[in-house]
């Protein structure tokens, strides 16, 4: 049903958000640690970052502030991915159409089952 399938693609969305929060939740943590002045004393920019992770350590990175990026992050992708769902549902359009290359019987009428609609033509 459809409530169904905006139910799975708003957890799957919240899943999504969640795991890319997480992933990038150090590297934001410490681009924003590095900004500040003089933060990681002197030296190349690298040797600052590694300074910067040994002074904070690297669980501190990921877990500071982590809960309300996710929440964050999974409410907004949850959100494209419920409204990508509304807008195919309301357009009754297809998500996927997977098609076996090497069958031969449904090369041959996939052009009938195309949906109909305005025509390019080359100039």
């Amino acid at each position: 049903s459809q409530r169904t399938q905006l139910t799975v693609s708003l957890m799957a969305g919240v899943i999504a958000g969640v795991a890319a929060a997480v992933i990038s939740q150090p590297a934001d943590n410490l681009l924003s640690l590095i900004n500040k002045e003089g933060a990681g004393g002197e030296g190349s920019i690298i040797s600052r970052l590694v300074r910067l992770i040994f002074e904070v350590g690297p669980l501190n990175l990921l877990l500071n502030g982590l809960g309300a990026r996710c929440f964050m992050v999974g409410v907004l992708t949850a959100s494209q991915f419920g409204l990508f769902d509304v807008f195919m549902q309301l357009t009754n359009a297809k998500k996927f159409s997977f098609k076996d290359p090497n069958d031969t019987e449904s090369s041959n009428h996939s052009l009938e089952s195309q949906p109909s609609g305005p025509k390019l033509v080359a100039p």
